[in-house]
């Protein structure tokens, strides 16, 4: 396969082309599962039919098939793994299709684990979650949830009641959209987790919970009744002191996940809660939110 003329032809940098070459080379794909596993991964009627529509055929161009086969190839290859992993560029869905191979794959590795199967699948679950994320947001959050679903079909993340735990040094939370951030749902998920952990992962050592997020930003409590759920989960963490991320801007990440748009001004945005309002209210003021870092021992 002439590299160059796959990146010309995908409209893509050779960069990104020649990365996915080097670290998937001849290892082995996954097949494509029947388009029925979609039932199973909360994916929303539209976001099927999309799916289904533009399905992997012969009216792909060789091009897409090879970027689609090595990339199966490149997250297959760190199953097991629980780092970010950025499977290749971003080429419309394309990687819907690899997440979907990938699923028969993890669930194999989630039965050496003995993991059950209601945790399995609420975990994949995230898949249709996303989707439906990206639709909503016209595609603008696909190119961060393309990176961040190898997580799942790598075994590296696992959804435990209210909240999403990452394997690593701790265990790192993540919070998917998925109702109120109540307190008890929230000392649920973790005592889910205290158990999961040892169980499936007995040679992994966890001492902490960790979180990083503009959610542990203490400004919000300026804004944010005392016995709110945001205020209450950042009570669980002790927080490192600030430094600014490099490659990440917590203004857009707070306007992608409380608004889930980049592009409406801000004077169009709803303030139809009392996170919209605060966080509206906090940049009306000038200012700007922090990404922040905490812990708290297990």
């Amino acid at each position: 396969m002439d590299l160059e003329a796959v990146a010309s032809r995908l409209g893509v940098p050779f960069e990104e082309i020649d990365r996915v070459h080097r670290l998937a080379g001849d290892l082995p794909s996954a097949p494509l599962p029947s388009a029925d596993l979609l039932d199973g991964l909360a994916v929303r009627p539209d976001d099927a039919a999309s799916l289904r529509a533009g399905w992997p055929s012969p009216a792909w161009t060789p091009e897409l098939h090879w970027l689609l086969d090595r990339s199966i190839a490149l997250v297959r290859a760190d199953l097991g793994g629980h780092e970010w992993l950025a499977p290749g560029p971003s080429v419309g869905r394309y990687f819907a299709y690899g997440y979907l191979a990938l699923v028969d794959v993890v669930r194999a590795y989630h039965r050496e684990r003995e993991i059950p199967d209601a945790v399995s699948w609420a975990t994949l679950a995230d898949f249709g979650r996303n989707l439906a994320v990206d639709r909503r947001m016209n595609g603008e959050g696909w190119p961060i949830m393309q990176a961040w679903l190898t997580l799942h079909v790598r075994g590296g993340l696992y959804e435990l009641g209210r909240l999403q735990h990452q394997r690593g040094e701790t265990i790192g939370l993540h919070i998917p959209e998925s109702g109120p951030l109540s307190p008890l749902s929230v000392q649920e998920s973790l005592d889910q987790a205290r158990e999961f952990f040892p169980r499936h992962f007995p040679e992994e050592r966890y001492t902490e919970f960790s979180c990083g997020s503009w959610l542990l930003d203490p400004q919000l409590r300026e804004y944010l009744p005392a016995e709110s759920n945001i205020v209450r989960f950042q009570e669980r963490f002790t927080l490192s002191p600030y430094e600014e991320p490099v490659g990440l801007d917590a203004d857009v990440e707070v306007k992608r996940f409380v608004f889930r748009t980049l592009s409406t001004p801000l004077d169009q945005l709803p303030r139809r809660t009392a996170l919209q309002r605060a966080v509206l209210d906090h940049w009306s003021a000038g200012r700007q939110f922090q990404w922040r870092y905490g812990t708290f021992p297990v």
